[in-house]
């Protein structure tokens, strides 16, 4: 059973899979085009929403204060080592199925069940902290342009209204009940959804138009804040340099990770690049290269304007908001600057959510082509030759979690799930240079298979620690809704498997397992997060009910799920 889980599908099936007419998606773009579509991903919430955590810190770990130029440096590093792989893998697998369909070719199918399954977190789980983060600043947008004041229970989620003195007092009622949803965040998923149906030549021109107006207002950011504060005085503000020691540029880096999300979303589009081989190399990196730069710049600026000691202070609304925050802190009377730096977050968010809702589905896509999803997956539409059932299910997904959802725990989720995508990529490149050595690669990864890869993989695993206690948990509860999934639906429908000889149903022990994994998954996401084990604990012996029944629920689900892999190693090892 070991070795049918980690059943390799050889390049050539995967490729001959794609050639398939019915499945074929129309290639319109090119180099320049994957570029920027490359740069509106990674340019976005990352940059206009995170830094100001990323700088000040919070309960759960300390801020990175000036030094988070360093960290963004760190955090490019980590990210450019795995863009060299990622670049390899597109060269020479011009799929749409990005780290899944690479993982599938390497590692097996089990591991890429895994890793298509944690894209979901990158993507989609992504995007949920993206639309949310837009949100915010449409809102700012429309209040500081045209004074149109949107109801804060028309925009926030309930958790964040809680914290907000009076909102869900003013909130409507139904049967005693605040009514508190994020109508904006839903609102934008669904036109993105819509322009992605219609086709990715169109996705491409847009996005193309957005990359151009929030590289102008980043520059802008740089000259207005430079404009109103002395240079003189910038320098003084970058000191401490390190008010929180290594400990806070480090967990700064983990935080701003999630600003270089999307560079391997350009992987996504192979199938719809005229040449992949070429132009996805070029995309990956060259993208990864401008938007470091200007991170970088933009950081300087930021901190140098607003001080540590005064950023702390601030709420954490406010620091959700940290460039049109600190145009208000040194031009408090310059309105019109803070309304176009929010103007220009709009466009940049919007950016990374037309890439991102872009890429989601054409996972969904590749994995249905393999059985492991339901086929209506990998339909393409009949005119605009899109995957449009993805598409859609996608938007509505993202859109309704994003109506009800608070930003920070979409954040350190999409995080962890990503460094762990990056890590099973990097594993893949020494492994395919041994198992498939003369397949041609257009592009190599430089100083051969285990330098770079090797570098990548500890050093993904490093950001990984700096990240809350609660993101483990969510993450490892995620992973098991997954294997749960797949137990009782992808192993038996794999077209891989079933060329092997798989039952087309799923047998008793597997549905007993994936009974198992989900009670696993539900008492994981129950228990408290963010108290540590030792909190935990605590709650326990205090008897605190959502303690009591999510270690119990876990424990409960993990003894079922021992109890059916051993029924089903001692079935194997009698036939």
């Amino acid at each position: 059973m070991a070795i049918d889980l980690f059943r390799r599908k050889s390049l050539d099936a995967i490729l001959s899979v794609a050639s398939d007419e019915k499945y074929t998606l129309k290639r319109s773009l090119g180099a320049f085009n994957v570029t920027l579509l490359g740069i509106g991903a990674i340019i976005g919430a990352g940059i206009f929403a995170t830094i100001g955590t990323a700088a000040a810190g919070d309960a759960s770990r300390p801020g990175a204060g000036p030094s988070l130029v360093v960290s963004f440096m760190i955090t490019a590093a980590v990210s450019a080592l795995t863009a060299l792989c990622y670049a390899e893998f597109a060269s020479m697998v011009p799929i749409s199925g990005s780290a899944y369909t690479y993982s599938y070719a390497t590692l097996g199918e089990l591991v890429a069940w895994i890793i298509g399954w944690d894209l979901i977190i990158e993507y989609a789980v992504g995007n949920v902290a993206v639309a949310i983060s837009w949100a915010n600043y449409f809102r700012t947008f429309l209040e500081t342009a045209f004074g149109i004041h949107v109801p804060p229970w028309l925009s926030t989620d309930v958790r964040t209204a809680a914290r907000i003195p009076g909102l869900l007092d003013h909130a409507p009622h139904v049967l005693g009940v605040p009514i508190v949803f994020n109508l904006l965040a839903f609102a934008i998923v669904m036109i993105i959804t819509l322009v992605l149906v219609w086709g990715i030549k169109e996705s491409a021109r847009f996005n193309a138009g957005m990359v151009i107006i929030k590289i102008i207002v980043l520059l802008f950011f740089v000259g207005a804040a430079l404009y109103f504060v002395p240079s003189g005085s910038i320098v003084k503000n970058w000191t401490p340099f390190q008010p929180r020691g290594w400990g806070g540029t480090l967990a700064g880096a983990a935080v701003v990770f999630f600003a270089y999300i999307g560079f391997d979303a350009v992987s996504t589009v192979a199938e719809e690049t005229r040449n992949p081989s070429r132009d996805l190399p070029i995309g990956i990196i060259a993208s990864l290269a401008v938007s470091t730069l200007l991170y970088v710049v933009v950081a300087a600026v930021f901190t140098g304007v607003m001080p540590y000691h005064e950023l702390v202070q601030r709420l954490a609304t406010e620091q959700a908001e940290p460039l049109t925050m600190a145009l208000d802190h040194v031009a408090p009377t310059a309105t019109w600057a803070a309304a176009f730096v929010a103007f220009g977050s709009v466009v940049a968010h919007t950016a990374v959510l037309l890439v991102f809702q872009l890429g989601q589905p054409r996972i969904f896509f590749s994995m249905a082509r393999d059985g492991l999803l339901p086929p209506t997956f990998a339909k393409v539409h009949p005119k605009f030759k899109t995957p449009y059932v993805p598409t859609i299910v996608t938007g509505l997904a993202v859109g309704g979690v994003a109506a009800f959802a608070s930003i920070d725990e979409m954040v350190d989720l999409t995080n962890i799930g990503t460094l762990f995508a990056f890590v099973l990529v990097c594993i893949g490149i020494p492994i395919l240079r041994f198992t498939d050595p003369d397949r041609r690669r257009p592009f190599r990864v430089p100083f051969g298979p285990y330098l770079v890869p090797g570098l990548g993989m500890a050093s993904c695993l490093f950001l990984m620690i700096y990240l809350p206690p609660a993101s483990w948990w969510r993450f490892v509860g995620w992973l098991a809704l997954g294997l749960a999934f797949y137990s009782s639906y992808g192993y038996c429908h794999s077209t891989l498997g079933r060329e092997g000889g798989r039952p087309h149903k799923p047998p008793p022990v597997l549905k007993v397992l994936s009974g198992g994994l989900l009670a696993t998954s539900i008492g994981l996401f129950g228990m408290p997060h963010g108290v540590g084990l030792r909190g935990l604990v605590d709650a326990l012996m205090a008897g605190e009910l959502r303690a009591v029944l999510g270690i119990g629920l876990t424990a409960l689900g993990m003894s079922i799920t021992m109890v059916a892999l051993a029924v089903a190693r001692r079935s194997l090892a009698s036939r």
